[in-house]
């Protein structure tokens, strides 16, 4: 008989590729993660993963197993959300990991909306980019990630995550008042192909959608500063280091003395922003009302 939390153990290795990674994710020793691979494959009678200098990577035995994880793990966060439900799940804790812009578009008012409308659902919130919520709530650290498609990202139809669309945004470009573009309505991306830029560090989504749209206008940017934080990015374009793609939505309410903002001449960058939940708990009676709220908040 195949105990489940092994199967939990198992996608995390696949998920983090290497033993003390994936044990750092679920709070285990890796002696104890290889301790329950090894049980694992005594109880399959098969070998699961093999070892190389990179790390881990599953046998094609150990793949065909994975597929049926998937499948196991989604079905008993089903049969979670059944009990739950039949339980009432009517008060509990969901804990919901976003990036800034996004805890402040749609995750504060979708609380606000929850003390009104479900003031039994308590809600905890950790800011974290959209390449960092997403295996937390593969590894169960949180319930709910709010993310931004980003390079590389788990797909739609990833069978071990549900996607709830929330809402789309353009990015706008931002250049000082002294530019030669800052009296243009619109800004033609490939006429900045020869500025400084200022932009999010690789790893962050955001540096993906902007090295993704100068790639289609036909360039690299040179990037000469990052920060993950916008605000920084804006002053320092305010003071001429250069020129910046920003999600409209992290504009509102900035300081942009030193700066014209412009939309794009032609197709914008767009940022497009999702909820995930781990397959089979979309339904969770505590999570659905979360799910509800943050649609809500996304629509107004």
């Amino acid at each position: 008989m195949i105990e489940a939390r092994r199967l939990h153990i198992l996608r995390a290795v696949a998920d983090h590729r290497t033993v003390t990674a994936a044990a750092a994710a679920l709070y285990l020793t890796p002696s104890a993660v290889s301790q329950q691979l090894a049980a694992l494959e005594q109880e399959t009678g098969h070998r699961l993963v093999e070892r190389g200098a990179k790390g881990v990577r599953l046998t094609p035995a150990g793949e065909i197993l994975l597929t049926h994880t998937h499948a196991v793990l989604a079905q008993l966060e089903r049969a979670e959300a059944e009990l739950a439900a039949y339980s009432s799940g009517e008060a509990g804790t969901v804990t919901v990991a976003a990036f800034a812009t996004g805890i402040a578009l749609v995750v504060a008012p979708a609380v606000a909306r929850l003390a009104r409308s479900a003031p039994g659902i308590r809600i905890r919130v950790q800011d974290a980019e959209g390449d960092a919520s997403l295996p937390m709530v593969l590894d169960r650290q949180v319930d709910v990630a709010v993310a931004v498609e980003y390079r590389g990202a788990p797909a739609a139809d990833d069978p071990r995550l549900a996607h709830v669309p929330l809402y789309a945004e353009p990015f706008d470009a931002v250049v000082p008042v002294t530019h030669r573009l800052a009296d243009a309505e619109e800004v033609p991306l490939a006429e900045l192909a020869k500025d400084p830029w200022i932009g999010p560090y690789p790893g962050n989504p955001c540096h993906d959608v902007v090295v993704l749209a100068c790639e289609s206008a036909g360039f690299q940017p040179r990037l000469e500063h990052s920060s993950d934080d916008f605000r920084a990015v804006v002053a320092l374009a305010s003071a001429d280091a250069g020129v910046a793609l920003v999600p409209r939505s992290a504009l509102r309410g900035m300081d942009l003395t030193g700066v014209v903002v412009r939309p794009i001449d032609g197709a914008a960058p767009t940022r497009r922003v999702f909820a995930a939940v781990r397959r089979g708990a979309e339904e969770h009676p505590l999570i659905l009302p979360v799910l509800d709220a943050l649609r809500e908040a996304a629509r107004v």
